[in-house]
């Protein structure tokens, strides 16, 4: 007897519980998550011990423990937001929908039922998915709520990592700041699914740190933007999150917002989605460092436009203006006003926002003080060529081939090696496969898979041991006559 699954011939909306009907059977038949093989872990000095602890859980969080689980492998996530505000994109996120095109499966591990278009069209139809044009950001905020429901990820909420002290009997130790107060755990592998100031914070220039902090913000701060109205405001960058910054400003009701664009243009093609191939995907960190460095220099150099729709978000206000070639010269604090100087003229601010990206500063976070001097940067071991310069580039941790960081001088820092980095500064490495949408997939099952191996080459001992105690019987010796 067959199980007939829920589908709707005419593209109508069939409802969330007849998709997790669906779901809930696709993993049954592939046998998701797979049967329990890892040996227990007793208590250390009073010290949970767990196999895979992760660090964030948000969408690469989430995907890396729904990976693992496919592989029999229990991870515990640790994220310092509370329930349901995990990530960017219910907090600090201002983008009205994401850019990357909706038909791309994201974390879904290869299920199409655990798609975002399944999930859609479950509530909304065939219909509404095809007039669709880009995912709003909230929708995938909630798409990401489900996720995590239906996977059944172990996601311990208001936990902050305080410390991460690898030891050098194979363990990790972090030590939490909970709800319920101070705890240590251990782990065998941890995994930073951080995002993208995960390993460091805003890149801040230099020209802001002596301003007064009430006078100006980072792009990914979190600030109630309807205090700049009436606000004389200034935005120094042009990239996505400037546009969403300043567009949310005017929406806000700001008397006016410039945006300080250190180029004469805006840039027009988005490079890094044309690199977007499987062979890329694949075999990125198989190639010549020399490659991975030209590849990752190119798009960055070319610079990644903003969004259509976000520049349009912008532009469609009178009181908007785009100065080019105004790089900032200076910043001076008159009074209550900013005195911005460029190379075309001085502007005067009310308030000044600054959307220039990230940087990796392991010195920057304090949970990451007992291995921030010995964490390997690619500036540590590689030189460009002249003129391929790139601090972005040089500062990206070294990784191994399961994300591992790897030492600087070898032995100074024993089981640094266990923890691994699956976030956006992964990317030198690694590629595109854990800090955006596209590839996400792909580099979850490759974390997964080659924990999975790690763990059996470690514990061989063991599981031989259990190899030589099977003893469940195929033949019982009565189902033959001997001649």
């Amino acid at each position: 007897m067959t199980m007939e699954l829920p589908s709707s011939s005419s593209g109508a909306p069939i409802g969330l519980a007849a998709l997790e009907h669906r779901l809930a059977r696709d993993l049954e038949c592939l046998g998701w998550p797979a049967r329990a093989w890892m040996p227990p872990q007793p208590d250390d000095l009073g010290m949970p011990q767990h196999d895979v602890v992760v660090i964030g859980g948000g969408q690469a969080g989430l995907a890396a423990a729904a990976a693992l689980a496919q592989q029999g492998i229990h991870a515990m996530v640790l994220d310092r937001a509370t329930f349901d505000f995990e990530g960017p994109w219910a907090t600090t996120a201002r983008m009205e929908t994401l850019r990357s095109p909706k038909e791309l499966t994201g974390p879904a591990l290869g299920l199409p039922a655990l798609t975002f278009r399944a999930w859609f069209e479950a509530q909304f139809g065939a219909d509404d998915w095809a007039r669709l044009d880009k995912i709003p950001r909230l929708q995938w905020m909630d798409y990401l709520r489900w996720y995590r429901r239906v996977m059944a990820v172990d996601v311990r909420n208001e936990t902050t990592v305080t410390a991460v002290r690898p030891r050098a009997d194979g363990k990790v130790q972090l030590d939490l700041s909970t709800p319920a107060g101070p705890s240590r755990v251990l782990a065998r592998r941890v995994v930073l699914a951080t995002g993208r100031d995960g390993l460091g914070g805003p890149a801040v220039p230099g020209f802001m740190q002596s301003l007064d902090r009430a006078r100006w913000a980072h792009s990914s701060d979190v600030m109630d933007y309807r205090t700049l109205k009436g606000l004389r405001v200034g935005v120094v960058g042009a990239g996505s999150s400037a546009m969403d910054s300043a567009a949310t400003a005017l929406e806000a009701g700001a008397a006016s917002v410039d945006l300080l664009i250190r180029r004469d243009d805006l840039p027009r093609i988005n490079k890094s989605k044309g690199a977007g191939v499987p062979g890329l995907t694949h075999g990125h960190f198989d190639l010549p460092d020399t490659l991975k460095w030209k590849l990752r220099h190119y798009i960055n150099v070319a610079n990644v436009p903003p969004p259509h729709g976000s520049t349009l978000r912008v532009s469609r206000h009178a009181n908007a203006r785009f100065n080019f070639s105004c790089p900032i010269l200076s910043v001076e604090q008159d009074g209550a006003a900013l005195r911005v100087s460029t190379p075309k003229r001085e502007f005067a601010f009310d308030f000044l926002i600054v959307s220039t990206g990230f940087k990796v500063d392991w010195h920057a976070r304090p949970e990451y003080a007992a291995i921030a001097s010995h964490v390997r940067a690619w500036k540590d071991r590689f030189v460009p060529a002249p003129g391929q310069e790139d601090t972005e580039l040089a500062d990206s941790p070294d990784l191994g081939p399961l994300f591992e960081l790897q030492e600087k001088t070898p032995g100074a820092c024993p089981g640094l090696d266990r923890i691994h980095c699956f976030c956006y500064p992964a990317t030198l490495s690694h590629g595109s496969v854990s800090g955006d949408i596209p590839a996400i997939s792909e580099g979850a099952r490759r974390l997964a898979t080659g924990l999975a191996s790690a763990f059996y080459r470690e514990d061989f001992e063991h599981h031989y041991a259990k190899l030589e105690a099977y003893d469940d019987p195929e033949l019982l010796g009565n189902e033959w006559v001997p001649a």
